[in-house]
């Protein structure tokens, strides 16, 4: 059985689907790729369909009856591959913000290093970041240099969203006990590995916005990073994590 899997969470993502997944499929390791779409109403979920018969056993495909946010996508997905006992569980954006040829790195990373935990960083060598704006820029940037101020997790790119880990680092976090959808939920996937002491490793590529559909981002994910990492550390502090 292939031992890695690429998750790709969709609502409207019609222009972007078709590509990312073929070149997920033209890279020299043979990943599997599994879809979360959230009932897209540009009919994403009726093109990867489409794309089934032609990479049928390697692409999959779960449906979801209402756009119900980033975090529980991913959690639905993490729960639905560690089922299927595969061994590296990767996180991937759907419009190229993340290139998938990066994902071998990621791969190497824990597969022939001593990782648990591979991300992929925007800053772990200065600011890697293509076509946003500065005033994005720096607020993702020093939203980690708050979040390791808080938590004290020496993560350069604490909200980066390009991530593998092994099976058995998410049979060891709580799933059920995951609450946050946005940006939180990216922190505190990695808090929550990093204070089980999972070996944790960034890996520099270069982020680039998206060309095509249009940005998830929102004033309520942001407040969440904010509050959501003071929650996360009282938590950890009271032993409640």
């Amino acid at each position: 059985m292939n031992d890695g899997i690429v998750i790709i969470p969709t609502y409207n993502e019609i222009e972007n689907i078709e590509s990312i997944i073929r070149t997920v499929f033209s890279l020299q390791k043979p990943f599997h790729v599994l879809i979360i779409d959230d009932n897209s109403p540009d009919h994403t979920a009726q093109k990867v369909i489409a794309l089934q018969e032609e990479y049928s056993g390697r692409l999959f495909l779960e449906q979801r009856s209402k756009k119900s946010g980033l975090g529980t996508a991913y959690v639905h997905g993490f729960k639905w591959a560690i089922e299927r006992e595969y061994e590296y569980i990767f996180e991937m954006d759907a419009d190229f913000s993340h290139n998938p040829h990066d994902l071998e790195k990621l791969y190497d990373s824990c597969r022939f290093g001593i990782y648990d935990v591979a991300i992929g960083s925007r800053y772990v060598t200065g600011v890697n970041v293509v076509n946003w704006p500065l005033s994005r820029v720096l607020l993702s940037y020093f939203a980690s240099v708050y979040v390791r101020m808080i938590t004290g997790m020496e993560i350069r790119d604490t909200t980066a969203g390009f991530v593998c880990y092994k099976k058995n680092v998410l049979k060891s976090i709580n799933l059920d006990k995951i609450k946050f959808i946005g940006y939180a939920f990216q922190i505190e996937m990695k808090y929550r590995a990093y204070a089980k002491k999972f070996k944790i490793v960034e890996v520099p590529i270069i982020f680039t916005d998206r060309t095509k559909g249009q940005s998830k981002m929102s004033n309520s994910i942001i407040k969440e990073a904010i509050f959501g990492v003071v929650v996360l550390r009282i938590k950890k502090m009271f032993n409640n994590l």
